[in-house]
């Protein structure tokens, strides 16, 4: 059964060069109070796992405008100019990974894979330093899985053992982050008792979760 924490709490447990992954898509479905959190303590030196870098004072963006992160995985930066800004001057170091495949190497490495076949980036720039791998006729790049010591999760439920359902497009990448984070800490806007959520329901059951935040806390 997850531990209820605080905010404040939650970004005690990060420290400097932790992997966090982080869920949501241009803000939507990010875990806006622990970033605020995490702000608030100040650590720095972070890799970040995410989609989308968001927006400078929405989302994520936070914490790179902040200058506490310093190297990203993901597939879209164009609408925060200070990661933009940060990588051309060299401050922050960016890896720039396909939108589908960046998500497939987080769920590799949740299910225990040794990585995945794609086709995707065959003949440009992304298959640079990669082994490429021929299955009856066609290659594929082979893309090693995404770990992380910690996964930031938005929820919109929960209940007391930590199953998860989400608010609509907040889903996005939340489910995925959270089957692969080694500590998920899931910020929700209401815990329930156990049986409220139908099984049915569940998205992310809560063996995957370690710690559950209070949204309005």
């Amino acid at each position: 059964m997850p531990k209820i924490i605080s905010p404040k709490e939650a970004a005690s447990l990060i420290k400097p060069g932790h992997r966090i992954l982080f869920g949501g898509f241009l803000a939507v479905g990010a875990a806006e109070r622990l970033v605020d959190a995490l702000i608030e303590k100040g650590t720095n030196n972070l890799h970040m796992i995410v989609i989308a870098t968001d927006y400078d004072q929405r989302g994520v963006g936070k914490l790179i405008t902040n200058k506490q992160i310093k190297s990203i995985q993901t597939s879209h930066i164009g609408t925060n100019k200070a990661s933009q800004a940060q990588m051309n001057s060299g401050e922050i170091e960016i890896e720039l990974i396909p939108q589908g495949t960046l998500l497939e190497r987080v769920r590799a490495a949740g299910a225990g894979l040794g990585g995945i076949l794609t086709p995707t980036g065959i003949g440009t720039i992304v298959e640079e330093g990669k082994q490429k791998i021929n299955v009856k006729g066609k290659d594929y790049l082979l893309e090693l899985p995404i770990e992380a010591e910690f996964a930031f999760i938005r929820a919109y439920k929960a209940d007391k053992h930590g199953n998860l359902i989400y608010n609509k497009t907040a889903r996005n990448s939340n489910p995925t982050m959270a089957m692969t984070g080694k500590t998920v800490i899931a910020e929700v806007d209401e815990i329930v008792e156990c049986g409220v959520i139908p099984a049915e329901d569940v998205i992310t059951p809560g063996i995957f979760v370690n710690y559950l935040v209070r949204h309005g806390e």
